[in-house]
């Protein structure tokens, strides 16, 4: 399965893997961004595991793929360092911490009673309009720099509108892909360099059919007990995760709160809370998991649920990486790729407005509290650690009052 790579020293183990990234789980705050830069001063810089040809081809790959494209860098370079030992290694030491985090507040949530509590949960929920519309302001300058992708984005959010739940979002993917390939190709698109993967063609076929075979039986078995529909409902929000952790929101919106599992304040509550937290944001399917009204839930709820959001981004990291100097190269993939991200800003937009801002800004003090949340954010450039405990803190004092 393994083969040599380009720019790669593979003789770690995976302990050494475990250690480092055990520390970047509970030190890494600030999001995906932050997390590839605190990778590189890990392993590049620091470590010298990698050099930074090899280390920006690895998030050039990420960033091109659906997924959790920090976990997904972090699970490759487990897999580069010690196999496949090392990639487990790599994905539950940077994982682990915040997902333990995010179970202990849905469990915590569950006993919390009164003005208080309730203040400090709808203060967590305003956190969450400050985040996304902070994300989506992120995301349009980036993937919507001309007409024709935000027109793209536009139409997405009408699909949305039209359809609704997991059928509009996928339908409004599957239309920027298909208008990215009509109106984003460039010219210029060159060959890349070579690069050899850590993976063989063969076992790269296998997950991919793996992915592809696991995304159309779920949803048939999905009726055979509640953990395989849980499974389902969390697998299919990973799968169809393209341009940033944000955009998980509506799809586990529609799989969570639109199947009657929790109400709107729980979900938004968590989703807020998981600002707060270092490492990846997917860990936020362990709060939902935890903090379902309908078992499995708790422990076994979360496991499944943590399991299953990030097993389609690792599948289709594994399937694409002895083929990416191809994909990389080939104007149809990237003009496919330009329209399905301006699809998604289009998608999470629509989530901005519902359910985040609807259930959660319900006067004018809610509405300048997130207003509030958002400047500190984009303008001030706090770190969202400080917001959260802001909001959080103003939310428990007007609870009280």
């Amino acid at each position: 399965m393994l083969e040599p790579s380009v720019g790669v020293e593979k003789t770690g183990s995976a302990g050494e893997v475990f250690g480092a990234f055990l520390k970047l789980g509970l030190t890494s705050f600030g999001g995906p961004i932050a997390h590839l830069g605190y990778f590189r001063d890990e392993f590049v810089t620091r470590r010298g595991w990698f050099d930074d040809k090899a280390y920006g081809d690895l998030v050039a790959l990420c960033q091109f793929l659906p997924g959790p494209a920090s976990s997904q860098v972090g699970f490759a370079i487990g897999l580069m360092r010690a196999g496949p030992l090392g990639a487990a290694a790599a994905w539950i030491g940077f994982t682990l911490p915040s997902a333990l985090l995010m179970v202990a507040v849905a469990l915590g949530a569950a006993a919390l009673d009164g003005d208080l509590a309730q203040g400090i949960l709808h203060g967590l929920k305003l956190v969450a309009v400050a985040v996304v519309a902070q994300a989506v302001l992120g995301m349009a300058k980036s993937l919507t720099p001309d007409r024709a992708r935000a027109g793209i984005a536009v139409l997405a959010v009408l699909a949305m509108v039209a359809f609704g739940g997991v059928l509009g979002q996928v339908s409004a993917i599957v239309l920027g892909v298909a208008l990215g390939l009509a109106l984003c190709q460039e010219k210029g698109n060159g060959a890349v360099p070579e690069a050899k993967a850590p993976v063989s063609r063969g076992f790269g076929i296998f997950a991919l059919l793996l992915f592809i075979g696991l995304l159309v039986a779920l949803p048939l078995l999905a009726g055979v007990n509640p953990a395989l529909a849980l499974f389902d409902a969390f697998y299919r929000a990973g799968a169809l995760v393209f341009g940033g952790g944000h955009v998980v929101l509506p799809l586990l919106e529609a799989g969570t709160v639109g199947r009657g599992l929790l109400s709107d304040s729980t979900f938004l509550a968590g989703y807020g809370a998981a600002q707060a937290m270092p490492g990846p944001l997917f860990t936020f399917a362990a709060y939902l998991g935890a903090a379902s009204s309908v078992p499995p839930n708790g422990i076994w709820g979360a496991a499944i649920a943590l399991v299953a959001i990030f097993l389609p981004g690792l599948l289709i990291l594994v399937a694409a990486l002895p083929f990416w100097h191809g994909l990389r190269g080939n104007p149809f993939a990237q003009a496919a790729m330009r329209g399905a991200n301006a699809a998604v800003v289009g998608v999470l937009a629509l989530a901005l407005y519902d359910p985040v801002f609807t259930s959660a800004v319900l006067s004018p003090l809610d509405f300048a509290l997130a207003l509030a949340g958002f400047v500190a954010l984009v303008s001030w450039k706090l770190p969202p650690l400080w917001v959260v405990a802001a909001l959080a803190a103003v939310g428990g004092v007007v609870g009280v009052l």
